[in-house]
């Protein structure tokens, strides 16, 4: 299982479309949308790489709305 951290910028008066697109994704487990730089954390899980890199290309860029993101790719410590 490989998981990560998206952040997320979402345009201006875009939020709730944004939210309810993410919401569909599957592999996206959690949501958290927070100030500052960015506007949410989605917290995602994918069998590997590959997979958590089409959820992330794929589907969470493609989103109207959304202009960046960066992924933080996570591990147990």
């Amino acid at each position: 299982m490989t998981t990560a951290i998206v952040l997320v910028k979402i345009a201006s008066g875009k939020d709730k479309q944004v939210l309810e697109k993410l919401r569909l994704i599957e592999g996206v487990t959690h949501i958290t949308a927070v100030f500052g730089r960015w506007d949410l954390v989605v917290d995602v899980e994918a069998k590997d790489l590959q997979e958590l890199s089409w959820i992330v290309i794929a589907k969470i860029r493609k989103i109207k709305g959304v202009e960046n993101t960066e992924t933080l790719i996570t591990t147990s410590i």
